[in-house]
């Protein structure tokens, strides 16, 4: 049998009964996957395996525990060989063309007339691959379509209408395109409208077909063009039109980025919502520059916050580490506040710009002194500010902020690469 002879096709044996003959580990599975698809199936084999025996027992199916008689073959729509015996499978095959019957052939794939592909779901979408009669050949091109879906790597957007639309909320992470979640990735590759942020990985936009429609609601400080109410009625007019929409946001929708918000008027609506983790910038821009917010003998914990007005309600300890985020306009203002509530003015300091792009910048100071650094390097937001002891493990901290216990750091210390 030559592939140019196959003619793809797809049975639909929801309800109809099916023959499968063998009773070992391979007819088991092709009686799962015949339950699976709906039929209704019956076993002919004088012994069985503990996996047939088992979906015996469940009462899935109705198996015979005696050897093939031709006329098993009358009344079914589909047969499946499995006995491992050449001559039974082909005495099975023979009844079933004799009875104009598909019949798939486990001994002798070039005979069968017709062949049980190797089959992968993702979503909504069935992969069935042949490959020539070589099964092993079959399920490798299988997995790398599966998990080229999966990923987000090939188109598994919907063409025609699917009646509901719903909303996901997908944290994009920090900016670059590498960040962002396999989950995040494929929804992304799914939508039909993006409501886009300005801090998300803006690169992947550029890889949605033409026909994505794209909404921008970035917001940079002082200037909302678009205002929450107005990007939540957004979400909710765009699903109740039957759409697929995307809400890539920077970093994780839960962490200050009022993806809460947007879930619960989503909900309220009545459309469906699923939230995607995203990799939050305020734990991963600092790692981009060599700092952990957490780190043996310098911090057990940190906080994150965004205004100046909360920062009386921060431990203020070298120990603890606070984390600014989109924090430059205040600087000055914090760090006052930060003193006043007692912390020493030689706490370290570290600001990442721009974590993980290519024009990542770390400035690293004192709490006494990082807001006239800041100032006069023309530091300016997206940025990370880090507070904290654990400034003082980043590969770009001068030496003389390192203590004893962690040594020295020499003017070519490895630095952590920006991408």
């Amino acid at each position: 049998m030559a592939i140019q002879d196959i003619y793809p096709t797809a049975l639909r044996l929801l309800g109809r009964t099916v023959l499968v003959v063998g009773g070992g580990p391979v007819a088991a599975r092709r009686a799962k996957g015949l339950l699976d698809a709906g039929a209704r199936v019956t076993v002919v084999a004088p012994l069985g395996c503990p996996a047939l025996d088992e979906l015996a027992g469940a009462g899935l199916l109705d198996w015979q525990p005696r050897p093939y008689r031709s006329s098993d073959v009358d009344g079914t729509w589909f047969v499946q060989t499995a006995t491992g015996d050449a001559a039974v499978d082909a005495r099975v095959a023979a009844d079933a063309e004799a009875q104009r019957v598909w019949c798939v052939n486990a001994s002798d794939h070039g005979a069968s007339a017709a062949w049980t592909p190797a089959v992968a779901i993702v979503d909504d979408v069935k992969i069935a691959v042949n490959a020539g009669g070589d099964p092993r050949r079959a399920m490798a091109l299988r997995d790398a379509v599966a998990t080229a879906l999966h990923a987000g790597d090939l188109p598994l957007r919907r063409r025609r209408p699917s009646g509901a639309g719903s909303v996901a909320l997908v944290g994009g992470g920090p900016g670059d395109a590498g960040l962002i979640t396999v989950r995040g990735r494929r929804l992304l590759g799914q939508a039909d409208v993006v409501i886009a942020d300005r801090l998300g990985p803006r690169e992947l936009l550029g890889e949605l077909a033409p026909d994505v429609r794209v909404i921008e609601v970035g917001k940079t400080p002082g200037h909302h063009p678009v205002p929450q109410s107005g990007i939540n009625r957004i979400l909710v007019d765009e699903a109740l039109a039957g759409h697929r929409v995307v809400r890539l946001k920077g970093g994780d929708p839960y962490v200050l980025g009022r993806g809460g918000e947007e879930a619960e008027f989503c909900r309220q609506h009545g459309v469906e919502v699923e939230v995607v983790p995203g990799v939050t910038s305020a734990v991963s821009v600092p790692a981009a520059a060599g700092i952990p917010v957490t780190h043996r003998g310098l911090a057990k914990g940190f906080s994150v916050v965004t205004g100046h007005e909360e920062l009386s309600e921060v431990p203020a300890r070298p120990d603890h580490t606070v984390i600014l985020l989109m924090g430059v306009g205040q600087l000055r203002g914090s760090a006052a506040s930060l003193g006043r509530a007692g912390l020493p003015a030689g706490t370290p300091v570290g600001i990442v710009e721009n974590g993980y792009l290519p024009n990542q910048r770390v400035t690293i100071g004192t709490l006494g002194t990082i807001a006239d650094q800041a100032e006069a390097a023309g530091v300016a937001n997206p940025a990370v500010i880090v507070i904290g002891d654990v400034v003082r493990v980043s590969p770009f901290a001068p030496p003389h902020f390192k203590t004893a216990d962690y040594g020295t750091t020499s003017p070519n210390a490895p630095r952590v690469p920006a991408r």
